[in-house]
């Protein structure tokens, strides 16, 4: 644990590592990309993260988000999220003549290329994950005939396998560390013989946040997380927090949701963001604690980071031309 030296009395305990991970990062540099090289409109399948700002930001740029593949004209440009989708989206996009730009996190393709290969291999996977999460629809759809979801350990007593000794279990990226190996423990209890991933799924910057809060939640009366409601990560660390000994722990997307009534008695507040967040938004909550007396801040450091992707080969091509080669004035279709 690293600090910086602070005085005594209102302070602020700063988590780091914090806010943008490596593959986020390239999710969004690669839509302002797209929208430097090829021009308004590129459209987005779901959220390219999961940052109300972000999406905001992007937005205004011309980015164009949609639910569904088939809501892109043809002929146009559709880029898919940090969290991964599963094969028949490609499908949906070739034949709805549209060029793509795939976004994935490269450790969300990770997993998605093991459970093609435990599937090849005739396992039966048992998947670790939010029900509904983007980043779980779309590996499951590497494998649906063989992965089913596990979402925590009050579900392992409902899970049926045809072969005990042939089953392996994967994670979404962005869960509980301590929670997931919850699951992991009460699967080995029925399945000894359960065979774990060749390597982590959670990913470094989920783990590393998630350690950074288990030391500053400890010594906090309140934690302030920024991040969006339907960002996994970001709620994974509010939960994270009241287990370390924090009084209280709230997510918000901007500092103007924080309520003053939540300092009633605080003396230590600690900040940590989620792995979508930028760090302008930490700087409004600290400018936002300053204006009320918490002005000296301590950084809780848990881990150095240097990891980085390149960004999707796609954007080395023309996909502007290749997407007008695929329109329907470019067919004769209308």
């Amino acid at each position: 644990m690293v600090r910086m030296t602070a005085s005594p009395g209102r302070r602020v305990l700063l988590a780091a590592p914090r806010g943008y991970c490596a593959g986020v990062d390239r999710a969004v540099i690669a839509v302002e990309r797209a929208l430097e090289q090829y021009g308004a409109p590129v459209y987005v399948r779901h959220e390219i993260v999961h940052n109300k700002y972000v999406v905001q930001t992007l937005e205004k740029k011309g980015a164009i988000f949609v639910e569904r593949t088939e809501e892109v004209p043809p002929g146009n440009i559709v880029m898919f999220s940090a969290h991964g989708v599963a094969p028949t989206v490609h499908e949906e996009a070739k034949r709805g003549r549209l060029a793509t730009i795939d976004a994935t996190c490269p450790l969300v393709t990770k997993v998605h290329k093991e459970a093609v290969r435990f599937a090849d291999e005739d396992f039966d996977i048992l998947l670790i994950g939010h029900e509904g999460h983007e980043e779980v629809i779309g590996t499951s759809g590497e494998a649906p005939d063989h992965i089913q979801l596990v979402d925590g350990p009050a579900d392992v007593a409902k899970v049926e396998v045809r072969d005990p000794s042939r089953v392996v279990w994967l994670s979404q990226t962005t869960l509980s560390v301590d929670e997931t190996m919850e699951t992991v423990d009460a699967l080995k209890e029925r399945f000894p013989q359960l065979v774990s991933p060749p390597s982590d799924d959670i990913c470094y910057a989920t783990q590393n946040r998630q350690l950074a809060v288990k030391q500053m939640g400890a010594e906090a009366d309140l934690v302030i997380v920024v991040g969006s409601r339907n960002s996994s990560n970001s709620k994974r660390l509010v939960e994270v927090a009241k287990l370390a000994g924090a009084q209280e722990a709230y997510l918000v997307d901007f500092a103007d949701e924080i309520d003053e009534a939540w300092l009633e008695g605080v003396s230590t507040v600690g900040v940590t963001s989620g792995a979508s967040v930028p760090e302008v938004l930490v700087e409004q909550v600290l400018e936002w604690l300053s204006g009320r007396g918490f002005e000296d801040v301590e950084i809780v450091k848990a881990a150095e980071e240097s990891i980085t992707f390149s960004l999707p080969k796609e954007l080395r091509r023309d996909l502007r031309a290749e997407a007008a080669e695929l329109g329907p004035d470019a067919t004769g279709d209308n």
